[in-house]
């Protein structure tokens, strides 16, 4: 990919504010910029300096700013980069951007600056996901896993597994090269060895996922049961706003609707869903159906239940849902509604007794949350994966390396052991970006905002 141009975006987010950042990188970002600068002469000063002073568009001043300078290869993309602070109206924004533009400047394409900083060698490919894992973190937990991984600590793991994959290859390589002399420079004992090592590091990262996922995109929480249970009304009281519709006419919700929350640290996703039962409605069976599909995809269901309603029918519910093998929270709406006899038989079925309306037990229901999904044992400073990407070129690399063992057990020649080797680290490199191409770079950065 050619970056010998410069390009320019807006950093910061769209919209009027105190301040603008407004970016450009590339070989002449400074020379652009001191053509429009009134101040100091910007090509005769140090990286990591700023300065004072205007951008005009010839005798028309079009605001006061503050430039920053750094100064390739002391940069975010290793290049000249110049950060223009103006002021956060949208019309100086524009008119600041374009007028670099019509001095040789090229608008960035999303995510450009960080794919310049992975390609100019400031970090690989894993790191640079990082960087908008980072961005769009919005928990303590999502923010430690990103920033974890920005500094390196996946692309460091991967590295190691890398170097003894490579010591193995290269001996490999050695015995073609003496094929006719039929000898063995790789052991074939310490081969299977370290692949049964690298297999269970591998395994963990897969297994580490499951968490690493729930973590970067929140924790799935379907809101489920018969209609006119108080769903909607226990959305609500979540999210301390009216979201969902309430009413007493039963089937009001027709289809899925979903926020999310910060409870302590944690990002759940609540989805509240249409009343689960038989109905000639076409429409209101189309998202009970929506609702059953949902049910299977969380990974923890709140099951809410009237105070009022039969216990024998509750039971069913219960037996019902505990087959689906997914964690649950039994909820009983309207407890003030319950005598002493029917609270004691729903505590022995460890329900949760609230009141959804007046949003009581609505503290009690969220540290349940928190113990179900349990996340606080999580130990965010170590590696955990949290990209499908990555996750599929983990198995793959393992899928190869189960095929080196396979050949181990049943000889074959060397070429056949080196071609499988040469495959699991083709997929490791195709993680940190050691292996690339430009579908898979646009697929990545075009994900990225713009500016960064």
């Amino acid at each position: 990919m050619i970056t010998s141009d410069t390009i320019i975006a807006l950093s910061t987010p769209p919209g009027s504010g105190a301040i603008g950042v407004i970016r450009l990188s590339g070989p002449d970002s400074v020379r652009l910029t001191n053509q429009v600068f009134s101040g100091k002469d910007l090509e005769k000063q140090q990286s990591h300096t700023l300065h004072f002073g205007l951008i005009k568009n010839e005798q028309i001043i079009i605001d006061e700013v503050v430039v920053g300078l750094f100064i390739a290869p002391k940069s975010y993309t290793k290049e000249n980069v110049v950060e223009i602070s103006c002021h956060g109206s949208n019309y100086i924004i524009q008119q600041i951007i374009n007028l670099l533009i019509s001095k040789g400047a090229r608008a960035a394409k999303p995510g450009e600056f960080t794919l310049r900083a992975f390609l100019n060698g400031a970090f690989d490919l894993s790191q640079a996901e990082a960087v908008a894992d980072l961005i769009a973190s919005n928990s303590k937990a999502s923010h430690d896993v990103a920033m974890q991984q920005m500094r390196g600590g996946f692309a460091n793991e991967l590295k190691d597994l890398r170097t003894q994959l490579i010591h193995f290859a290269s001996m490999i390589e050695l015995e073609l090269d003496f094929a006719e002399e039929d000898v063995e420079f790789a052991n074939r004992a310490e081969l299977e060895s370290l692949i049964q090592k690298i297999n269970k590091v591998l395994q963990r990262l897969i297994h580490s996922f499951e968490i690493g996922n729930v973590i970067k995109n929140g924790v799935p929480v379907v809101i489920a049961g018969k209609p006119n249970v108080g769903k909607s009304t226990l959305l609500n009281a979540l999210l301390n706003e009216e979201r969902a519709i309430v009413s007493d006419i039963a089937g009001t919700t027709r289809d899925t609707i979903e926020d999310e929350i910060n409870i302590n640290g944690v990002v759940f996703r609540f989805i509240d869903t249409a009343g689960i039962r038989e109905t000639a409605d076409i429409i209101e069976a189309k998202g009970v159906e929506r609702t059953l599909d949902k049910m299977k995809q969380a990974k923890l269901i709140i099951y809410m239940v009237d105070a009022q309603e039969d216990e024998s029918n509750v039971l069913k519910q219960l037996e019902s849902l505990a087959q689906q093998q997914i964690p649950y929270l039994f909820v009983v709406n309207k407890a003030e509604l319950l005598d002493a006899q029917k609270k004691n038989s729903y505590q022995e079925l460890e329900a949760l007794l609230i009141s959804a309306k007046d949003k009581i037990g609505i503290d009690t229901l969220e540290q349940a949350l928190l113990d179900k999904v349990n996340l606080s044992h999580i130990n965010t400073s170590e590696t955990l994966v949290t990209n499908i990407r990555h996750v599929e070129a983990l198995k793959q690399t393992q899928n190869s390396l189960n095929n080196v063992l396979m050949h181990i057990h049943n000889p074959v020649t060397s070429d056949f052991l080196a071609m499988d080797i040469k495959q699991a680290l083709h997929y490791l490199g195709e993680i940190t970006g050691t292996v690339t191409t430009d579908d898979l770079l646009d697929n990545i950065f075009t994900k990225f905002c713009i500016g960064k």
